[in-house]
């Protein structure tokens, strides 16, 4: 595609984002900013959040993944199902009944202050992390397709991919990215079957020559059962659970959105069908990812050494124009529809759980004390973008892994903590020294770390891969059963 198109799509694409907001935030206040006045249609935050749950990475890298892993990593989505579940008939009852706007408040009313301020802190740090992974796919590919072409740096692109997240939440906040979200998963699924019908096409095959041609490859292995490999089917499943409870239950940018729905039964039907729609897409992902590695080698085309790169270079380099075009446009949603969230959970988290800001729902608010949150709010996104800028600029210099592979990296690591912290909170009645809690917080992941590094010299040989967020979390579970208050108990 010319770098004349690519800015024109581009252009049309944010126009259109722009009016959404525009239309979304008129009337609006702190109280829309952080909850959507709780009015958003249950299967609007249904369909958006499975653009924001996918998201760029999902879109670029679990294709390009296929060729390393095969189809394992259905192994890791279908530990999804029983994750969602637990969200959605422990966890959102548990914020419906506290009326929460940041889900970290509980840990204040179970443990204390300092409980809750290391929630929000591992969330703060988590989501930077995440979303500037996530915005850094978006960035390399605006990059190769626009930005590069004339000759502009790599950090302008990503300074203008944040900019434009910045134009249209700063005054919704989540109102608007309920919207702008149900827009964007529609993009983004719909990249994703013109791709798979478009090499059905070049290939010349019918669906079931299609589905026969992806079961005979190579790479449809979707089960590992010897222990010791990090893919073994039991590791990947339970972390998928574990990982789908962290990352969306335990996440204030997925559990607000949910939060803007205003009755806990349309909550709970939200999560069973994303759940459903979200398995179904991953299949679809793996699947094309087989389908790309099969084309690329039919047409001669040199595999990428990274693999995140595949899809975009065959979609921009080989694909007819249309298909370029919507694959352009499946990107970007896919990237924007997790970035745009995250930046806007990570404002939220701030202002509600550092300064205070909205936290007491029933406070009277006169219009002085409004407009001074509203200016306050405004300087933390600002603040928040130019942290995600110089976090994707730390990872484009030291980056080599699959950036999927990557993002679950951190989450065994961050999300550790929150783990272990709600299972204490949900399964035991003990109240605990609350001064202690970030110690054990801060040591989880670095015994963890520790862990990791020798385990297959320590353990014969034995990787413990995603499980290890599940070690994060037991560690400490056992931390705080150390520092637990021996003279008092709490009924939960």
């Amino acid at each position: 595609m010319s770098p004349e198109l690519v800015f024109i799509v581009i252009a049309g694409y944010f126009l259109l984002l722009i009016s959404i907001s525009y239309f979304t935030s008129r009337n609006s206040n702190s109280e829309t900013f952080f909850t959507g006045n709780r009015q958003s249609p249950w299967y609007l935050v249904a369909f958006g959040m499975i653009g924001a749950s996918l998201s760029g990475i999902t879109f670029i890298s679990v294709p390009g993944e296929v060729g390393n892993s095969q189809f394992t990593y259905l192994q890791f989505v279908l530990g999804f199902i029983p994750g969602y579940a637990f969200i959605a008939l422990v966890l959102m009852p548990l914020y419906y009944k506290l009326n929460l706007v940041s889900i970290y408040g509980y840990l204040e009313q179970r443990f204390g202050y300092r409980a809750y301020k290391t929630g929000a802190f591992f969330f703060l740090l988590s989501r930077v992390i995440g979303a500037s992974l996530r915005l850094f796919i978006v960035a390399g590919v605006l990059h190769i397709a626009f930005f590069k072409a004339v000759g502009l740096p790599f950090w302008l692109t990503v300074v203008v991919a944040i900019a434009l997240i910045w134009l249209y939440t700063f005054r919704g906040g989540i109102k608007t990215i309920v919207w702008t979200d149900t827009l964007q998963t529609f993009f983004m699924l719909a990249s994703l079957v013109v791709s798979i019908l478009l090499i059905k096409s070049e290939l010349d095959l019918s669906f079931g020559e299609l589905t026969a041609v992806i079961q005979e490859s190579n790479m449809s292995r979707v089960f590992v059962w010897d222990w010791q490999e990090p893919t073994n089917f039991f590791k990947q499943f339970i972390a998928g659970a574990f990982i789908a409870i962290v990352m969306t239950g335990l996440d204030q940018d997925m559990m607000q959105k949910n939060l803007t729905i205003k009755t806990l039964k349309d909550a709970q039907k939200n999560v069973f069908w994303f759940t459903v729609i979200l398995v179904l897409a991953n299949i679809l992902f793996l699947s094309l990812g087989a389908l790309l590695y099969i084309y690329a080698n039919e047409i001669g085309f040199t595999i990428p050494e990274r693999s995140d790169n595949l899809f975009p270079a065959l979609a921009v380099n080989q694909f007819q124009v249309y298909a370029g075009v919507i694959f352009l446009l499946g990107i970007t949603a896919a990237a924007y529809s997790s970035a745009d969230s995250a930046l806007t959970a990570l404002t939220t988290s701030f202002c509600v759980d550092f300064l205070g800001i909205g936290r007491n729902r029933d406070e009277v608010r006169d219009a002085a004390k409004e407009k001074i949150d509203q200016r306050t709010r405004k300087w933390v996104h600002v603040m928040f973008s130019f942290i995600l800028l110089i976090v994707i600029l730390i990872f484009n210099f030291i980056n080599d892994e699959s950036v999927i592979m990557a993002v679950y990296r951190v989450a065994t690591y961050t999300y550790g903590p929150l783990l272990g912290l709600y299972a204490f909170g949900l399964y035991t009645k003990w109240k605990v020294k609350d001064r202690w809690i970030p110690w054990v917080a801060v040591l989880s992941p670095l015994i963890c770390f520790v862990l990791d590094t020798n385990s297959a010299a320590w353990f014969n040989g034995f990787k413990f891969g995603h499980f290890l967020l599940i070690i994060n979390g037991a560690i400490t579970f056992l931390g705080l059963l150390l520092i637990r208050d021996r003279s008092v108990s709490e009924s939960v």
